[in-house]
């Protein structure tokens, strides 16, 4: 049997959407604010979501209804 990768964006998908099911933020909350949350990792989280074509200005409901990361 061959174990599956989760892709490093499904986690912080999940993480995300644990914060929203908690009522912490917001799904119409710009992803620029999850950015308080993650202190000295957001660096690398925010330079993930550029590369995937995200902006801080888009909603973490856009960040949420993504169903598949893959990089060309």
């Amino acid at each position: 049997m061959i174990p599956t990768v989760t892709h490093p964006m499904v986690k912080l998908q999940r993480q995300v959407r644990s914060l929203v099911d908690s009522k912490i933020i917001k799904t119409t909350d710009r992803i620029w604010k999850i950015s308080l949350l993650y202190g000295e990792e957001w660096a690398h989280w925010k330079q993930e979501l550029l590369e995937f074509g995200f902006t801080m200005q888009d909603t973490i409901g856009d960040l949420l209804a993504v169903e598949a990361w893959d990089e060309e």
